[in-house]
């Protein structure tokens, strides 16, 4: 089986969907990788990723605020 019909077959896993919200958040998602998300990905499943994605980022920036803070105190 040749590579692309590799591509076109498979649903990606959790690893490429993590990459694929990051790379989203970026704004850098090639037209490949935007291809293969919808046609095989779950949308349930991406957004699920961004929220966890979104809520870490959060409580990262909260996080090293707190830390700026406590160290210019």
């Amino acid at each position: 089986m040749s590579e692309s019909t590799e591509n076109k077959t498979s649903k990606p896993g959790v690893f490429s969907m993590v990459m694929s919200v990051l790379a989203a958040f970026l704004g850098v998602q090639t037209e490949k990788n935007r291809q293969r998300d919808f046609q095989h990905g779950s949308p349930k499943a991406y957004i699920i990723i961004g929220v966890i994605l979104t809520i870490l980022f959060v409580f990262g920036l909260v996080g090293l605020v707190n830390l700026v803070m406590a160290i210019a105190a």
